[in-house]
Parts: C-alpha cells; sequence; structure tokens
C-alpha cells in the first residue's frame, strides 16, 4: 500500500519549508531557547506534515478539510514563531519575508485543498 499524500505539492511543499526554517532558523537559534522557543517552532512545523497525512487516510472529506484546518493553524503558529524571532533577532527582515512567501503560498494551498474538499459534500 503506498502513501498517496507523499505525491501531493502540498505535502513536498511543506516537508521543504519544514527543512528549510529548521536549518537555516533553528540551528542559529541559541541554546537558551532549546526548550522554549525552538520546542514550540519544531512542534509547529511538524504538525502541519503531520496534519496533511494524517487527515488524507480520513474515511470523509469533511474530516480531512478539518485536519488541513489543522495545518493551517500550525502554519500561522510557525509565522507567529518566526515573527519572535524577529523581535529577539534571531533572523534578519529579510530572512522573514522569504518564509513568509514561502508560508503564504502553503497557505494558499491548504485553504485550496480544504475548500475543494468542502465543496465536494
Amino acid at each position: 500500500m503506498g502513501f498517496r499524500f507523499r505525491e501531493w505539492k502540498i505535502y513536498k511543499d511543506a516537508r521543504q519549508f519544514r527543512q528549510d526554517v529548521r536549518q537555516h532558523v533553528v540551528s542559529k537559534m541559541p541554546k537558551s531557547e532549546k526548550f522554549e522557543l525552538v520546542s514550540q517552532l519544531k512542534r509547529a512545523l511538524d504538525s502541519i506534515i503531520l496534519n496533511i497525512a494524517e487527515g488524507s487516510y480520513r474515511v470523509t472529506d469533511k474530516d480531512f478539510a478539518h485536519f488541513l484546518s489543522q495545518a493551517q493553524g500550525s502554519l500561522s503558529e510557525v509565522v507567529s514563531c518566526l515573527d519572535i524571532c524577529l523581535d529577539d533577532g534571531y533572523i534578519t527582515n529579510d530572512e522573514l519575508e522569504e518564509y513568509e512567501i514561502k508560508a503564504e503560498s502553503l497557505a494558499k494551498q491548504l485553504m485550496s485543498f480544504g475548500k475543494s474538499l468542502r465543496q465536494s459534500l
């Protein structure tokens, strides 16, 4: 049995976003943030892809749309964490803008996918 979510652009993009943020933001943060902001950011990043995957095998489109909504909430949490990273001097304005563009692309994909599922009800 294959895992259909692995074929979807949204899943691939979410994985790449996760990897980019972990590699270029989390790695720069001080050890003092390990159990606070770093932990929160990692959980939110993971939650995006985990919700896409978990929702993909729900019985109804309504249930799946709920998981996409959860992924959207986690994405918003990541953006808020990035705002905190900017405020605390861990990233620059240019870096924040780069990740905001990627986050907006993911948000549009999540909203569009969820909307198409809700319209099929």
